[in-house]
């Protein structure tokens, strides 16, 4: 596909057809959409939404997006220079990147030369151009009646405490930082507070267990871990600082020993005399960080020094440190932010996204602020005290723009619209969707119900290796189609390839792969380039692989259908089937195990687990509750397994290789496709497993 060739369609697919009258299958916002379920419906932005947006119109974007290709370094300056840079860039070497293994190693490169601060960009920009009284963050806890807020000042001054403090205890540039905490308004900080002096932040989602943090501090080797004594999530109690206390002992015999635990005590949760201590090794936040100077001067850093390590799960057993650089991430997670939202400086933005994840990054801490937008962090659970709490929250504060995952919908529209239409929701007007691909019926409850026909939905497609939205509806330039991410981002080019690598034109479907670079992509996995270039770079030459699978329709509209490779995605958290399968075996009674991964209702991907058991152990309800338990306490419990299925072989070639595809079928009780099996060195095992199905 060339760089135009996703926009044939777009034009004729932006004007209303019939002499100006709508066809059937077309809604524009303010209307409830037709009842019939119609792949072509394209839902319009209205005259007076399009009238006020960034991007109001398909010939604005096309323009826009036409520069971006035929001049990206040019295009991605003008955005650069928008920011505070302490040294310019080279304009010679806006950008360098060899994108395809056959040619030498991968490279890619943005603003090299340049000296700049992401914390500065975020926090002291604002409060120098006189927004300093603005509202930075709002905080609403897990009891609807706790919450907080901080201005941009406010913001300003924890953030420099907390640097000071690190840079104290020997925390400088390069040096990396763990950070695993719930959604406190500390976490943001935290994350501000390294870059601010250069330190490398990676953080890791407070639902991980023990043994998964172990993993990421052995690989890292953080002189810091940060962390708090408890979070509730709903009526649940976490004691966190156990389950961090427990991973630093399991890193230390692995030879990374850690010196420092900077505890938060969150007081809602747990009170200091109840939570384990190490005299020598354990630091209470409130007792020491306040006492610093709320002035830190900034460490001003290269555009490709490191920013941040994030630990994504692979098709192998160990995870992948997804390393993002400081100043093209800085330049497209803000760029990206503002015209995929539709971003007006009176917006009160809420992603539901935690920061362990790249959402949480990217769009709820870096991008927001860069743009100078007031976020709100929720701790709480979205169901609790009961499944009006979204809506709760959203006329509390009066939020505007709300980007969640399809879990979430899913989840709520189960509940039905009881609870939603409690409430007002008359300041929303620009509604997202982030994690997964959505399926049309949830897009369209999202739309119909929670946003009342009038809010159009920014339908997100990228990755944690992507750094930003890579695909993605502009809300004011094109018409919508429920369940599709539509069009490409600025600078990005996506392709469709077949098997062999030949690109598709047209309606099509196949592997999607990007063109040329962009300035958020990641440079490498952290400790392992051999890995990040066979991963995503060797398997068509000269493209970066994303993994995914999707179809284009006669349109030009695109549409996700999910992993390819052995990466399950469970309600936008991305899952390695190895790492389960490692943590199955790791059973004593469990001799080999194959995870599948199955639709689901609520979470997009449900975990189907295939478990061979050792010779002579018996098949039995408290064996599968154990080994489910194995997998929580390993991984975490997002990576339990919905389905045990016992399995007394697994479908395997002469050479060993496990025919997941085999086991897909059965998992999703397709038995009528189970294609060829006559190549497998024992076919009866396919009987066996089938007759074993609802055991």
């Amino acid at each position: 596909m060339g760089a135009t060739g996703h926009l044939g369609g777009l034009a004729m697919a932006s004007k209303p057809r019939n002499g100006g009258r709508l066809c059937a299958a077309a809604a524009v916002l303010g209307e409830p959409l037709p009842a019939l379920d119609d792949p072509d419906l394209l839902v319009h932005p209205s005259a007076d939404f399009a009238a006020q947006a960034l991007v109001s119109s398909t010939e604005q974007y096309r323009e826009m997006y036409q520069r971006s290709i035929d001049d990206p370094a040019g295009f991605w300056s003008d955005i650069g220079e928008e920011f505070y840079w302490e040294q310019k860039w080279n304009p010679d070497e806006v950008c360098a990147e060899n994108l395809d293994v056959t040619k030498g190693p991968i490279k890619i490169e943005w603003f090299k030369g340049g000296k700049t601060n992401i914390c500065y960009n975020a926090v002291d920009r604002n409060v120098e151009s006189g927004n300093g009284d603005k509202m930075a963050m709002y905080w609403e806890g897990n009891e609807p009646s706790d919450d907080g807020k901080l201005t941009y000042s406010e913001l300003l001054d924890k953030v420099c405490q907390l640097a000071n403090y690190l840079k104290s205890v020997g925390v400088g540039k390069g040096d990396a930082v763990v950070i695993y905490l719930p959604m406190l308004m500390e976490l943001p900080i935290a994350m501000l507070a390294c870059a601010r002096i250069g330190a490398v932040h990676s953080v890791v989602f407070a639902g991980f267990s023990a043994d998964a943090l172990a993993q990421r501090i052995v690989d890292c080797k953080p002189k810091v871990v940060i962390t708090c004594n408890a979070v509730k999530r709903g009526s649940k109690l976490i004691a966190l600082k156990e389950i961090v206390d427990a991973s630093l002992v399991e890193s230390a015999k692995n030879g990374v020993n850690v010196d420092i635990c900077l505890t938060y005590e969150n007081q809602s949760a747990l009170n200091k005399v109840d939570t384990r201590w190490k005299t020598g090794r354990d630091v209470w936040w409130q007792d020491v960080v306040p006492n610093f100077p709320t002035k830190c001067d900034v460490e001003w850093v290269d555009a490709e020094d490191p920013l941040f390590l994030l630990y994504t799960s692979g098709s192998t057993g160990k995870p992948k440190g997804v390393l993002h650089t400081t100043g093209g991430y800085m330049v497209y997670s803000a760029t990206t932010f503002k015209h995929a939202f539709d971003y007006k400086p009176t917006d009160i933005y809420w992603c539901t996204a935690d920061c362990g994840w790249i959402t949480g990054h990217s769009y709820v801490t870096y991008g927001p602020l860069l743009n100078g937008a007031t976020v709100l962090v929720f701790e709480g659970a979205p169901n609790y005290p009961d499944p009006g709490r979204c809506w709760d929250i959203v006329d509390k504060y009066g939020v505007t723009i709300f980007y969640t995952a399809p879990t979430l919908i899913r989840s709520l529209m189960r509940d039905g619209t009881e609870y939603v239409a409690r409430y007002s929701r008359k300041s929303l007007r620009v509604l997202g969707s982030v994690g997964e691909p959505i399926n049309p019926t949830a897009w369209r409850w999202f739309y119909d119900v929670i946003g009342d026909s009038r809010c159009p939905i920014s339908d997100t497609w990228w990755q944690t290796e992507t750094g930003g939205f890579m695909i993605t509806p502009l809300p004011g330039a094109w018409p919508q189609k429920p369940g599709s991410a539509t069009f490409p981002f600025f600078g990005v080019q996506p392709v469709i390839v077949d098997e062999k690598g030949r690109e598709m034109e047209g309606e099509c479907s196949g592997y999607l792969c990007i063109k040329k670079s962009w300035p958020g992509a990641f440079r490498t996995l952290y400790g392992d380039k051999d890995r990040y270039e066979t991963t995503y770079f060797k398997p068509f030459a000269g493209y970066y692989f994303s993994g995914d699978g999707c179809s284009r329709d006669k349109d030009g509209y695109h549409w996700l259908t999910g992993r390819v490779d052995d990466v399950i995605n469970v309600s936008g958290h991305r899952i390695g089937t190895a790492e389960v399968e490692s943590a199955l075996v790791s059973h004593p009674k469990c001799a080999e195990a194959a995870v599948v991964g199955i639709d689901h209702e609520v979470k997009g991907q449900g975990i189907y687990a295939f478990v061979t058991l050792v010779d002579g152990v018996a098949y039995s309800d408290d064996l599968r509750k154990s080994l489910i338990m194995t997998v929580r306490s390993q991984i975490g419990a997002f990576a339990a397994p919905d389905k045990i299925h016992w399995a007394p072989g697994l479908p395997k070639t002469r050479s060993g290789k496990i025919m997941r595809r085999i086991l897909r079928k059965i998992a999703s009780r397709q038995l009528d496709e189970l294609g060829d099996t006559s190549t497998l060195a024992e076919p009866g095992v396919v009987e066996q497993l089938i007759a074993l199905t609802d055991s």
